[in-house]
């Protein structure tokens, strides 16, 4: 049923980077599917706009579902990136023990792939499936930093691709590439935390016109309507 949206997104200039950002947000959904749901979510929310308020409510919330859409997607896939970032340093010692065990880089990612939890599993297996399938390991490598946006796994890639080109023990750098790895996520989380109340400020700032705007909109059709009471009843 959405053959004919996925074919409408197809010749747009912008549906592959919407399809990025759904792989990147973890959503397990295609641009069609997504788009009818954004579509179908905008009329409704209109419906409901102009059954409480009237026509400008119904422009508003038809108009706000779209943003809060992509609002939404932002926020799940920024949650996926910290999520990596966050295990990235497990992530290292897993393929550094993987190759002192003995195994090629490539299966040491793949074991990770099996045993690491989500998104480094998906993002893993899908290094050793294109690998797997002819890909240069390094240009797979180079990808999911760039969908991860990952200055630290890109440390990584570039460990390999060196390793590759001049030798040394490239268990040995990971182990030394996770500890820094590990100590810098610290520094970042000592920084959120402290950053938490300006943040919370402005959201609650951000906010604040949209919430006044709202109320205004109850309060003037609450006293439009109590007023037409009274002039029936006067009459």
């Amino acid at each position: 049923t959405t053959g004919w949206v996925e074919r409408i997104l197809a010749g747009g200039g912008k549906s592959p980077s919407q399809g990025a950002t759904l792989d990147q947000a973890g959503l397990k959904i295609s641009r069609a599917d997504f788009t009818v749901l954004v579509g179908t979510a905008s009329v409704v929310a209109g419906f409901v706009g102009l059954i409480l308020q009237g026509p400008v409510f119904a422009v508003l919330f038809t108009v706000c579902t779209p943003i809060l859409a992509v609002m939404y997607l932002s926020f799940l896939t920024q949650r996926r990136r910290n999520r990596f970032e966050a295990q990235l340093g497990d992530t290292l010692t897993m393929v550094s023990g993987g190759l002192r065990a003995g195994h090629s880089v490539l299966r040491a990612i793949d074991a990770v792939a099996q045993e690491a939890s989500e998104p480094t599993a998906t993002e893993f297996s899908r290094v050793v499936n294109e690998t797997r399938l002819g890909r240069d390991l390094e240009a797979s490598l180079n990808d999911v930093s760039l969908r991860m946006k990952s200055e630290d796994f890109n440390w990584m890639a570039q460990a390999i691709e060196i390793n590759r080109e001049v030798g040394g023990d490239l268990a040995e750098v990971f182990d030394q590439v996770g500890e820094t790895i590990r100590e810098r996520s610290q520094i970042k989380g000592t920084i959120k935390a402290l950053s938490a109340e300006g943040k919370l400020s402005a959201i609650i700032l951000m906010a604040l016109p949209v919430l006044l705007f709202i109320l205004i909109g109850l309060a003037n059709r609450s006293i439009s309507g109590h007023s037409r009471a009274i002039r029936l009843a006067g009459s």
